[in-house]
């Protein structure tokens, strides 16, 4: 079995052995890690030094537990090409996970890895979405990720889906964080998105290689979505959703929460109401959020149709979303005239793919 060593933080070997111990959650891990420094230096302690910390029996699992296996899966997953494991003194490591009380000591990710360190907002919401959710989320993600914002979101499907898809359209891209070893995907029908993600952006997991899709680890990985984010965004939620529990996360380690309201009568806006009576920022586009972020949105200047080889058309559409929106909006937003707004948006409506509404709105045709 070999060693793949870094000098920032010792043998991954190691990391992978004090992992792997059984009953050894993160919190006894980052005990031994602050005592004794570096894996390889817990497990050159010995039983005694390791007791006076974690207690004996935890001490006999760390020491008595073999490893081998697991530690021979996870060399042979970081060897192959575009994967690597992350551990929490690497310089790597997410900065924004140190906030959080609970930061997993791995990391594994595949994709580009400096996303982990951009600043990045979290969207989350329904499995059984609507469709105006998904093309909501899809919206929002896409304004968001042009404005240079990471989405971050869980690869689960409905509203996480649509969200990836809309960051994927950016430079900025997305990273989905998944409840399973980082060589699964769950659920199947995510597969394709998944190798388009970790082509374009990044996935990233705490659990081992090989670890099933077991329904406790969605609700810890969703600290971990809630903690890579600047904040939160729920687009639909009904009131026992996963998706509040990441946003009570977000709100706890004093992220923004940000939730887009729906009808009364829809069972999948009653998270979101929720939200917003506890406190959270009711949004109806992109550019609230990013106004309550105070971002300097770089989203597209009169320049970005040539930089990105897009059409005004299609860069305007990108702006405009699928919510109805006014042209001082569009204008303020776009960084566009408003005289060449409204040549595009004649253009685009005699195309059939805009409409002009009461009140001087317009909204995009799906």
């Amino acid at each position: 079995m070999g060693e793949i060593t870094n000098p920032e933080q010792g043998g991954l070997s190691d990391w992978l052995r004090l992992s792997a111990a059984p009953g050894i959650g993160g919190e006894t891990q980052r005990k031994l890690l602050a005592a004794f420094g570096l894996p390889e230096a817990v497990f050159a302690a010995g039983f005694s030094d390791l007791s006076g910390v974690i207690g004996q029996a935890q001490a006999q699992a760390v020491l008595g537990y073999d490893a081998r296996a697991e530690i021979e899966a996870g060399l042979a997953w970081a060897a192959e090409a575009g994967n690597a494991i992350i551990t929490l003194s690497d310089a790597a490591y997410p900065k924004a996970l140190f906030d959080q009380p609970d930061p997993p000591v791995l990391l594994y990710a595949k994709g580009r890895l400096e996303l982990l360190n951009r600043p990045a907002i979290a969207v989350v919401g329904s499995r059984n979405a609507t469709r105006q959710g998904e093309i909501n989320a899809e919206a929002f993600s896409e304004a968001l990720a042009a404005a240079g914002i990471t989405v971050v979101s869980g690869l689960a499907l409905g509203i996480d889906a649509a969200a990836h898809r809309g960051g994927l359209k950016s430079e900025s891209s997305t990273i989905a964080v998944i409840g399973t070893g980082p060589d699964r995907i769950y659920p199947a029908r995510n597969q394709d998105l998944a190798r388009t993600i970790a082509e374009n952006g990044l996935i990233v997991s705490e659990f081992a290689v090989g670890t099933p899709p077991l329904a406790s680890n969605f609700p810890r990985r969703n600290r971990i979505i809630a903690g890579l984010g600047l904040g939160c965004l729920v687009v639909e939620a009904a009131q026992r959703s996963g998706s509040l529990i990441t946003a009570r996360l977000a709100g706890e380690m004093g992220r923004e929460v940000f939730a887009i309201p729906g009808s009364i009568h829809s069972p999948l806006s009653r998270g979101c109401h929720s939200l917003i009576r506890q406190g959270a920022k009711l949004v109806e586009s992109a550019q609230d959020v990013l106004e309550e972020l105070r971002w300097e949105s770089t989203l597209i200047h009169a320049q970005s149709a040539d930089s990105n080889n897009q059409a005004p058309e299609s860069a305007l559409l990108a702006v405009l979303g699928h919510d109805p929106c006014s042209v001082d909006v569009l204008t303020e937003t776009s960084g566009l005239t408003a005289d060449a707004v409204l040549a595009i948006l004649m253009t685009l409506e005699l195309d059939g793919r805009v409409a002009q509404l009461p009140g001087g709105l317009y909204q995009q045709i799906s």
